[in-house]
């Protein structure tokens, strides 16, 4: 198991660097996506260079306005903090409360303090998931750019924890296996480029993982709606629907997976003992 483990890594990290030019080059290609207001605003002014620019950056103006939203919807629903709340502040509450649950069932009361990082991450993952569902909208998650950047900004959190909380030769002894006897220590050779590899391929397993499941959807509803809109031309047939609704679910289930595997980045960034110690306080 620990032999397909390390060719596993190991061709991963080979296709990365031999095979990069590639796979950006099929990142770069058109895809049958729905096309959305920037799209259209090119394909009709794209010699105004405000619109040129607005498409080429378009990913990052669908982010930055994804961000804009929750920002903004929180800030409405929390400006009033009334004795009896309303529907909407009651809504948002459940939100905040469900997903701080979720979070210290993985990390123990400690993980307190990570609550506002993982649960804005799920909040903004599955808007930008959703943002295929409206009509000239695009998912930004959609985009490798948007979905490393995500990886990275988790990547970062994780390691600066593990630096802080093991010291930095700490971790290297920690990645190293934490070797006692003469035999562990002759074993470091082998277990201490396995674990640098396991920390290195994490972002791209999460990025690739959240990127290639958005953009077929988003390749399987724009299929279909071009499909129905060129079946019976000039009548459309909106064939996409039933997919939507699947993407509904498999979007939060993306979502759900990517703030998952962020929750147990930053677990296996606590000692052992400190972790230990949240389980038993938990239960």
């Amino acid at each position: 198991m620990e032999f397909k483990r390390i060719l596993k890594q190991l061709t991963f990290l080979t296709a990365l660097i031999f095979l990069g030019s590639d796979l950006q080059a099929a990142l770069a290609t058109p895809v049958p996506e729905v096309p959305n207001f920037i799209t259209l605003l090119y394909k009709k002014y794209g010699n105004v260079p405000l619109v040129s620019l607005l498409h080429e950056w378009e990913n990052l103006f669908f982010s930055f306005l994804v961000a804009s939203f929750i920002s903004l919807v929180f800030y409405f629903g929390a400006r009033r903090n009334t004795l009896i709340p309303s529907k909407f502040q009651n809504f948002l509450e459940w939100i905040v409360e469900s997903l701080r649950n979720f979070i210290l069932e993985v990390l123990g009361p400690e993980g307190k303090k990570f609550v506002p990082f993982l649960g804005t991450l799920f909040i903004y993952i599955l808007i930008m998931n959703w943002m295929v569902l409206i009509p000239f909208m695009k998912a930004p998650s959609s985009s490798f750019n948007i979905t490393i950047a995500l990886a990275i900004c988790v990547f970062g959190r994780a390691q600066y924890l593990n630096i802080k909380n093991w010291g930095f030769f700490g971790f290297l002894y920690h990645m190293a296996g934490s070797p006692k006897g003469i035999i562990e220590w002759a074993m470091v050779p082998l277990m201490f480029p396995i674990e640098v590899l396991t920390q290195i391929t994490r972002p791209f397993t999460l990025a690739l993982r959240l990127f290639g499941n958005v953009i077929g959807e988003d390749i399987l509803i724009g299929v279909f709606a071009l499909f129905g809109a060129m079946l019976l031309y000039p009548v459309f047939l909106p064939l996409q629907i039933p997919f939507m609704f699947l993407a509904l679910l498999t979007s939060l289930m993306q979502a759900l997976v990517f703030t998952l595997l962020s929750t147990v980045y930053i677990l296996l960034s606590i000692p052992e003992s400190e972790s230990e110690e949240n389980a038993l306080d938990s239960n």
